[in-house]
């Protein structure tokens, strides 16, 4: 008889990516900026209009998954070396944020997502008295 082993869960890899029914996945490079006030997001999607984004934030992640319409589908290229494909990319958030404050836009192929941190996350300013 052949050796079977079981997988336990921790041993069985974690899906970072969607299950693909349309072709390619690709992942946007990102750039995450902080303040004291928000976290900002800026996220390289060419091509994609704001109708095309789906971003979403559940359970402490933010989840970015943009459809990209084919530019030219029904053309007969010469030479063709921009892939197509829809983009996403997941992120864990760290519960400093406001959820319900959270705002996005899309502009010349960056989407900008807007973080905000609640309030009693942000630094304070404490003045100190002397005699």
């Amino acid at each position: 008889m052949g050796d079977t082993t079981s997988l336990t869960q921790k041993d069985r890899a974690e899906q970072t990516t969607p299950e693909s029914t349309r072709g390619v996945f690709f992942t946007p490079r990102v750039d995450i900026y902080e303040t004291e006030e928000e976290l900002t997001l800026y996220a390289d999607v060419p091509g994609v209009g704001s109708g095309d984004v789906d971003l979403r934030y559940e359970a402490g992640e933010l989840v970015l998954h943009v459809r990209v319409k084919p530019r030219h589908p029904d053309e007969d290229f010469v030479l063709q070396e921009y892939e197509e494909g829809d983009f996403y990319r997941a992120f864990s958030i760290h519960e400093s944020i406001d959820a319900s404050r959270i705002e996005a836009e899309c502009k010349n192929g960056v989407l900008i997502v807007h973080l905000p941190k609640v309030e009693q996350a942000r630094p304070k300013q404490i003045n100190v008295r002397g005699q």
